[in-house]
C-alpha cells in the first residue's frame, strides 16, 4: 500500500484560514492586534530565512511581527533586559528568542525570563503554551488519524525545544516512548521497534531505511542543507505507512502552531 504523505504545508494553509478569522473577530471585538516579538541576536542566514517565513504567515493572518535585532556580542544580561521590556509591553502578546544563540548567551536563563503568558514557543517548562514544533507534529498526526495511543514511539534527539517536549506530548497521548541520543547503544535496533519515529537530530540522512519497522509512521523534524531531513526517506518510504516530506512536513506546522499561540495569548487579555 502506498504510504500516506503527512502534508504539513497543506494543513498549515487550512489552519491559516481559521486563524485569519480569529484575528478579524478579535480586532472587531476588542481592537487588539496580536503582536509577536522576535529577538534575533547576531546574523545567521538560516535564522533570517525562518524569520521571513514567520513574517509572511503573520502578515497573511493579520498578526503583527516586531523584530528586535541585537548585536552578536550581546551579553546574557542585555538580552534579559530586552526580554523584560517585551514582558512589560502591553502591545506585545508573544515573545520568541530565535535560535541559534551565540555561545556566550545562557539560553536557559533567557528562556526562563520570558513571561509564562507570552512564552508562545513553550520553552519554559511552566509556560502557558506548548513547544511549537511538537505541537505541530501532534496536530499533523491527529489530522491524518494516525493512532498514537498504545503505540511504541521513538524520539531520536533530546533537545529542550524538540526532543524532550515531543516525548512528553507523545506520553500525554498514551504512547510508550523511548528517547534516543548520541550516547544510545544499539540505536538501529531501538528504531526498528518504533511504530512512530520522530527524528530530530540535525544530521542529514543519518537514520537509514533498513532501520525502519514495516508500517511505521516516520516524522522527520530535521532540516539540513540540501533540503534533506534526518531520515534517508528515499529508502524509508518503501517500509513506512506514513511520513512527513522534507520540506513541507513539520516546518510549516511549527510556524502555524507558533502563530496560533500568539493569537491564543491575545485572546486571553
Amino acid at each position: 500500500m502506498k504510504p500516506i504523505i503527512l502534508d504539513g504545508k497543506k494543513l498549515a494553509k487550512e489552519i491559516e484560514e481559521q486563524l485569519k478569522l480569529r484575528v478579524t473577530k478579535l480586532k472587531e471585538k476588542t481592537g487588539i492586534v496580536p503582536n509577536l516579538a522576535i529577538i534575533l541576536i547576531g546574523i545567521d542566514p538560516a535564522s533570517e530565512t525562518y524569520i521571513k517565513m514567520k513574517s509572511n504567515i503573520c502578515e497573511r493572518v493579520g498578526v503583527k511581527m516586531t523584530l528586535i535585532r541585537l548585536s552578536e556580542i550581546s551579553t546574557t544580561e542585555y538580552v534579559i533586559n530586552k526580554i523584560r521590556d517585551c514582558n512589560n509591553s502591553i502591545d506585545i502578546n508573544g515573545i520568541l528568542l530565535q535560535h541559534p544563540l551565540p555561545k556566550q548567551i545562557d539560553e536557559g536563563k533567557c528562556f526562563r525570563e520570558i513571561s509564562l503568558g507570552k512564552d508562545v514557543d513553550g520553552l519554559n517548562p511552566s509556560s502557558d503554551f506548548k513547544c511549537a514544533t511538537p505541537l505541530g507534529i501532534i496536530t499533523l498526526l491527529k489530522h491524518y488519524n494516525i493512532e498514537i495511543e498504545s503505540k511504541e514511539a521513538v524520539v531520536v534527539g533530546r533537545s529542550r525545544i524538540l526532543g524532550k517536549p515531543m516525548a512528553m506530548m507523545l506520553l500525554e497521548e498514551n504512547a510508550t516512548v523511548t528517547i534516543c541520543h548520541s550516547k544510545t547503544k544499539d540505536l538501529p535496533e531501538i528504531i526498528k521497534r518504533a511504530d512512530i519515529l520522530v527524528a530530530a537530530i540535525g544530521n542529514p540522512k543519518f537514520i537509514q531505511g533498513e532501520w525502519i519497522k514495516g508500517g511505521a509512521v516516520v516524522v522527520d523534524a530535521g532540516y539540513n542543507s540540501g533540503n534533506v531531513g534526518d531520515v534517508d526517506l528515499e529508502k524509508a518510504i518503501k517500509k513506512c505507512s506514513a511520513y512527513t516530506p522534507v520540506p513541507g512536513g513539520v516546518g510549516p506546522m511549527t510556524i502555524i502552531s507558533l502563530v496560533g499561540q500568539v493569537i491564543d495569548a491575545a485572546e486571553k487579555l
